[in-house]
C-alpha cells in the first residue's frame, strides 16, 4: 500500500527512480564570494540548458550555511543522468573565479543538508 502511492507521488513530482537528483554544493571562506561563486555557477548550468532538460533551481544557503569557518551555499537540479548533464556540470565549474572554493557534487543525494 504505501509503496504504490509512494511511486505513483515520485512519478507525478518526477523524483528519483524518474529522475535523477544532483546537488551542487559551494563553499567558501566570504559569504559574498559563496553566494557569487553560486551566482556564477548557475548561469552557466542555464546557458547550457538550451534543450529544457535540466530543472535548474536558484541558488541558496544550504541548512546548515556555516561549518568550520566556511560558508555553504548549494544549487538542485533535476533530469536524467547522462554524459551531457556531466559535460554541462564540468563546464559550469571549470572556470570559477574563486581561488578558495570548494564544489562538491552528490548525485542522488541521501541527504539535503
Amino acid at each position: 500500500m504505501f509503496y504504490e502511492e509512494e511511486i505513483k507521488f515520485r512519478e507525478l513530482l518526477k523524483y528519483p527512480p524518474f529522475c535523477d537528483i544532483i546537488k551542487i554544493e559551494i563553499n567558501d571562506v566570504s559569504r559574498n564570494q559563496t553566494a557569487k561563486t553560486a551566482m556564477q555557477i548557475y548561469d552557466s548550468l542555464n546557458k547550457q540548458n538550451v534543450d529544457g532538460k535540466m530543472a535548474i533551481y536558484k541558488p541558496m544557503p544550504c541548512p546548515i550555511d556555516k561549518i568550520k569557518d566556511r560558508y555553504r551555499w548549494r544549487i538542485i537540479a533535476r533530469c536524467k543522468f547522462s554524459n551531457t548533464v556531466i559535460d554541462r556540470v564540468n563546464n559550469s565549474i571549470k572556470d570559477i573565479k574563486s581561488t578558495n572554493a570548494r564544489v562538491m557534487i552528490d548525485v542522488n543525494p541521501n541527504s539535503m543538508m
